[in-house]
């Protein structure tokens, strides 16, 4: 378990997966630069030992959410250029300065706080532009964007570092909107220069999704958030690009493991959990395992009928997830003990459960199952089965 906790439950994060993921991005997007999207505390695998990896790997730029997520990754040393994706509140605009963070604007007060903050600074701070091409929550519509863009321009505090947007359906590789967005993002960028304004620093739409299956979003720099992590976007979103990379496929960074902590045999008829709706069809060992929905195991797991490994093999949960603990249904016999190792999220033996799988299961998607996870559960940074 990881070093430092009396809990037996813990989630190991291999960097050398994340390191690896990166590459294959790298490779799959060039000439494009990668931007490692390490916002939600790397997605739940911890923003710092994951950005250091990523940068180990070839991404050349980080991006976060807050502007406290920036100031996590300066403070841990990192000296890259790091793009907070939202505008940041006035009141911010001090610290993105101080912490030489690349602040998104795509409003006339965000613009203005951010001049008054530079200059009150004395320094010159570079700056992004996001154009809402469609997705419609947040960016500057055309017009606003230029207006913006030549504010930028005029403002010798400002340096114009950056025009972009997000993809709204990248991840549904048939559907033409993606090339509707892009259209309107190359209609802004045609309009700029024949206005005789310079180019930015850089031009970025592409997300994970958009950097696999759409070519023509890669541009200068291509922002990759899941796959960064081992995962395909959506299941609609071919392999293929990156299996013609040749550096091998994505491959999950976290494994979430945990011990059996109880065994109880239960006869037939007996139910179990909160609301008694499992019902034992046969005479079963029901093994406690110490984790719930409190660390991030969805609570809806047992409706979907959700399974995780014991032994190598895959077992029910039995009943609803509460807030510290499930039940495991193991089946007459089995053989489980108290201390067994329980894999919620990974391998053991020969099976697999992926974020995917529980994504699957409960109808949603990887993303948030992985930035579910609490931070209550420790995590373990390790190279390969090694640990840091």
């Amino acid at each position: 378990m990881a070093d430092g906790w009396q809990r037996r439950a813990w989630a190991e994060v291999d960097l050398d997966a994340i390191s690896s993921n990166a590459r294959v991005m790298k490779a799959v997007a060039s000439p494009a630069e990668l931007c490692a999207v390490v916002k939600a505390d790397g997605y739940g695998h911890g923003a710092v030992p994951v950005a250091t990896a990523a940068l180990a790997g070839g991404a050349s730029s980080l991006a976060v959410a807050l502007v406290e997520e920036g100031v996590v990754l300066r403070e841990a040393g990192l000296d890259v250029p790091i793009l907070l994706l939202s505008e940041p509140a006035g009141e911010a605009m001090g610290e993105v300065v101080a912490r030489d963070l690349i602040p998104t604007v795509y409003t006339k007060a965000g613009l203005e706080a951010l001049r008054k903050a530079a200059i009150a600074a004395s320094r010159r701070i570079g700056v992004e532009v996001k154009l809402d091409s469609g997705m419609h929550r947040v960016g500057a519509d055309f017009e606003q964007a230029r207006r913006i863009v030549e504010q930028v321009v005029e403002s010798p505090e400002l340096c114009y570092a950056g025009l972009w947007t997000h993809l709204a359906v990248a991840d549904e590789p048939d559907d033409p909107f993606t090339g509707e967005q892009l259209a309107r993002f190359e209609a802004l960028r045609s309009s700029l220069e024949a206005a005789g304004l310079p180019a930015p620093g850089r031009l970025h739409a592409a997300n994970s999704a958009g950097a696999i299956a759409h070519a023509s979003s890669r541009l200068d720099v291509v922002r990759c958030g899941i796959s960064l992590y081992g995962y395909l976007p959506s299941a609609a979103v071919s392999p293929a690009p990156i299996e013609a990379a040749g550096l091998g496929a994505l491959r999950p960074a976290l494994t979430w493991k945990t011990q059996v902590s109880h065994v109880r045999i239960l006869s037939a008829g007996e139910r179990t959990s909160y609301g008694r709706a499992y019902v034992l069809a046969e005479r079963a060992d029901i093994a406690t395992v110490p984790v719930g929905y409190a660390d991030g195991v969805p609570r809806s797991l047992f409706e979907g009928g959700g399974e995780l490994l014991i032994g190598g093999r895959r077992r029910q949960v039995a009943g609803t997830v509460t807030m510290d603990q499930l039940l495991v249904d193991c089946g007459p016999d089995s053989g489980v003990r108290c201390g067994d190792e329980v894999v919620l999220i990974g391998s053991q033996g020969d099976e697999t459960v992926s974020a995917q799988e529980w994504a699957d299961r409960i109808g949603t998607v990887s993303y948030e199952i992985l930035c579910r996870i609490g931070p209550r559960l420790p995590r373990r940074h390790v190279h390969g089965g090694g640990q840091l």
